[in-house]
């Protein structure tokens, strides 16, 4: 100890060729009783000593985390076998598996890896709680005696399967599992970024499977850190709270010795002391519910789709078993279907559950469609097939109208909601808004009949939560309408590509209950939740016409073919159902095809799925979309027959051409003229002469925009884009004359469209017709580019007149507010 130099009060650190003894501190001389330490009031250093304590990062060699796990051993053995194809279990186990070990890639994309795990656990960890730690790239399901028990991603926070809660020494110490792991992640399989194509070369790697001690009081400990971390954090510096979290974290810190688990005990204790000082009688409540969003179609495929609902709700059905008070809600009756058809075996434990009421249905709707696309029947239709299965499969109807995730909101849907039973309406979407900021979360929504609905948007602005204290205050602070209401819902769980809720999220919501300080969080359901709304309803403000979303622009125009083959089988459907209805009169023997159309309804209805027929989709979902559509337009025909033109129109229709080079064409009602590259530079009644075009304007102009937005490719459209206005004017075969004229007439041309592109255009004039149409083919190569065509009028408005579903509402034309020009580019839902 030579060369030791010790200070009161100071550490003392041996140097390398020196040996360590005690510290001393400087003591009251003749006191005998070392003094109690005091924490300094130094806030940043508290804070970081409690962050290193729970930190996954730092320190795990001598912190808390590093202690979640205990001892761990190697699996038996692990092999695989791969597929292209999506194929059940039963399929499966009869492949022939090869060895593989951690480390090794596997797979392709959108391929399918089967591992069977043979284990054993080790006699010596009886009365411990032992975890399959599994963690490998892709999704993942365990199979256990030939039914699915629990989903794994790493994505979705979810690497381990629970063997069992406390190993009894009369357990079966051998077993084998079954792991399914399907080559996309929770996201797709996007090249460099999530919404990029997919990239198919992409391999897959398993990183981690071990049986390991998972140590609960460990757990369970890192969760009263984080949240006493948190409300030191966030509640800030000038509330009294804050400190009282910061300083029980701290003492807990001191209190842990994280070799020796008696020492745990007492610090949950003081942590429990703390969050069972209660809230004031005025404190804002919290509906919390678990939800997992999961998009019918979108990164991935229609079929994989199917996977991630079994995966998420066999989770969520692992987590009600050990959580008596969890709940979970979940909308589309087309993936209840989905589940039914595939996994029997999970369909009937979530018919228990839901009749307990904790697994709910919401929404009432086929699926979560597009709110501006469909037809106005075929909304009805979304409504019809959803509650009618929802109706026979639980003996229940959906009392709430969900639709967190789509792109906007006709202002036919109260209306259509009230028609269907439904006053309740829960979304979210419109907290994306790029310009303004939507006033409510809690109001009524009133249509353009008067139909009005209660109507409720999470202030949290998701629907993928993770019960985070952050997420809690920012549902509390983000009401706007505070002192109106004094409810708000939470909805917690990994959504868009599946995941649901965890345990973690479980375990950090029961310490938020009724803690001061925090909003009073209670796991609850959408019932009850909007009874509470409807108890405060009073003094809520009313918001009239559509709800806008100020994003997502382009999905009106993106992959236009899914739109046409939408549109072409709402006609279809229509006529068949109405053709069938009329034999039913004639001849009431007639057979009605009740479940054909059903069957072929709902095709249509998971279409417009919200993004499949806006077409942000991936290209194999629009690959699915059309070949759907092509079963349904297979429909055998009835025959036909030759119709004679025997009778010369009454007024018949003449095209002309001009001395200058244009033509005109005129059937006694219209009179049009046209130049070489087709454009109308004059349309006019013939009896009243009034004139439709501008002066000096051109109608029918094709012109070419960029198209480059700030994120979100196949989505947007950004406001800057008409700053790029390029007008076409490379003709590549001049205005032709193709029909003269007699009960039809029309003339074609030709245009170059940037570098690659082209379009034929056919303009039609029809007999006794007041209107002309315009019939375009475009041969489009175009990257990043945006054709339109111009049709400016001769008129002054303030407003434009738009048909929506069942009817129709008026847009400014003036952009005087922020609320105006944010609707640069706008829609309207031509009727079938």
């Amino acid at each position: 100890m030579a060369g030791a130099r010790v200070a009161p009060g100071s550490a003392f650190r041996a140097g390398p060729e020196e040996e360590p003894f005690l510290v001393l501190r400087g003591t009251m001389a003749g006191s005998g009783v070392a003094p109690k330490a005091t924490a300094l009031k130094h806030r940043r250093t508290a804070l970081e000593r409690v962050e290193k304590f729970i930190s996954g990062t730092y320190f795990l060699d001598c912190n808390l985390r590093g202690r979640l796990f205990g001892d761990a051993c190697p699996l038996e053995s692990i092999s695989c076998c791969e597929t292209p194809h999506r194929i059940p279990y039963h399929v499966a186990v009869k492949q022939e598996f090869r060895p593989i070990k951690v480390g090794d890639s596997f797979g392709c994309t959108w391929h399918t890896c089967w591992f069977k795990v043979e284990l054993s656990v080790p006699k010596e960890w009886t009365g411990k709680e032992v975890h399959l730690l599994w963690e490998s790239e892709g999704e993942s399901m365990v199979w256990k005696n030939g039914q699915p028990v629990q989903g794994l991603t790493t994505e979705g926070e979810k690497t381990s399967y629970i063997l069992t809660e406390s190993l009894k020494g009369s357990d079966p110490h051998s077993l084998t599992l079954y792991v399914e792991v399907a080559c996309n992640g929770l996201f797709g399989a996007g090249k460099g970024s999530m919404i990029a194509p997919p990239d198919p070369d992409r391999k897959f790697s398993l990183n981690k499977a071990e049986l390991v001690v998972y140590n609960r009081d460990v757990h369970e400990l890192l969760v009263d850190f984080e949240i006493l971390l948190d409300m030191a954090k966030l509640l800030g510096e000038e509330n009294q709270r804050s400190f009282q979290a910061l300083y029980a974290a701290n003492q807990m810190v001191n209190l842990c010795d994280v070799t020796n688990p008696q020492t745990f005990p007492a610090a949950r204790e003081l942590a429990s002391s703390l969050f069972s000082q209660k809230n004031g009688e005025s404190q804002h409540v919290i509906h919390a519910m678990g939800h997992c969003h999961i998009d019918s179609a979108w990164l991935w495929p229609y079929e994989e789709t199917i996977r991630k609902c079994a995966r998420s709700w066999v989770s969520v059905v692992r987590l009600m078993e050990k959580n008596p008070e969890f709940t979970f809600v979940c909308s589309q009756a087309q993936q209840f279907e989905w589940v039914k058809n595939w996994y029997p075996g999970l369909y009937a434990t979530i018919e228990n559950f839901v009749k307990e009421g904790r697994f709910v249905p919401v929404g009432g709707t086929w699926v979560e469609m597009d709110g501006n696309l469909p037809s106005g029947e075929s909304m009805v239709r979304q409504f019809l097939q959803g509650q009618r299965f929802f109706q026979q499969e639980f003996g229940m109807l959906c009392q709430e109208f969900w639709l967190p995730d789509t792109f906007g909101y006709s202002a036919q849907l109260p209306q259509v909601m009230r028609g269907c039973g439904i006053q309740r309406f829960l979304t979210q979407k419109l907290s994306w808004n790029l310009v303004n900021t939507f006033p409510h979360n809690t109001f009524f929504w009133e249509g353009i009949d008067g139909s009005r609905v209660l109507t409720h948007f999470p202030p949290a602005d998701s629907y993928g939560l993770t019960g985070r204290v952050e997420e809690m205050l920012k549902t509390m602070k983000n009401n706007r309408d505070k002192g109106r209401v004094n409810h708000s819902a939470a909805l917690f769980g990994f959504g868009d590509g599946g995941g649901g809720p965890t345990q973690e999220m479980l375990d950090r919501l029961s310490r938020m209950k009724d803690t001061d300080g925090l909003p009073r969080v209670r796991m609850s359901v959408p019932d009850r939740l909007f009874s509470a709304l409807e108890e405060e309803a009073a003094q809520l403000c009313t918001w009239v016409g559509e709800l806008f979303l100020e994003l997502h622009n382009g999905t009106y125009t993106t992959h236009g073919q899914i739109k046409k083959g939408n549109r072409d089988c709402e006609r279809l459907l229509h006529d068949v159902e109405v053709l069938s209805s009329i034999a039913v009169s004639r001849r009431p023997s007639f057979p009605y095809p009740s479940a054909q159309l059903q069957r072929l309804w709902r095709l249509l209805l998971l279409n417009q799925f919200h993004d499949v027929l806006p077409g942000s989709c991936i290209q194999l979902v629009a690959e699915d979309a059309m070949r759907y559509y092509t079963a349904l337009v297979n429909v055998p025909s009835l025959g036909y027959c030759a119709v004679q033109d025997s009778l010369p129109p009454a007024r018949p229709v003449m095209v002309t051409r001009e001395a200058d080079g244009s033509v005109v064409m005129e059937n006694g009602l219209l009179h049009a003229r046209l130049d070489a590259m087709g454009r109308v530079s004059s349309l006019c009644l013939a009896d009243s002469k009034r004139e439709s075009i501008p002066e000096g304007g051109w109608a029918n102009q094709f012109v070419l925009f960029d198209d480059i937005p700030l994120y979100w490719d196949a989505w947007d459209v950004m406001d800057y884009h008409l700053e790029t206005r390029k007008a076409i004017t490379c003709l590549l075969k001049p205005l032709e004359i193709a029909q003269p004229g007699g009960l039809r007439g029309s003339v074609t041309f030709s245009l170059r469209i940037g570098e690659n592109s082209s379009l034929l255009q056919e303009v039609i004039l029809d007999s006794a017709s007041p209107c002309i149409c315009f019939r375009t083919q475009v041969e489009w190569k175009e990257a990043h580019k945006f054709l339109k065509v111009e049709f400016p009028v001769k008129v002054r408005s303030p407003h434009a007149t738009y048909e929506i579903q069942f009817g129709h509402l008026q847009r400014p034309t003036h952009w005087n507010t922020s609320w105006d020009w944010a609707r640069f580019e706008v829609r309207r839902c031509l009727s079938p």
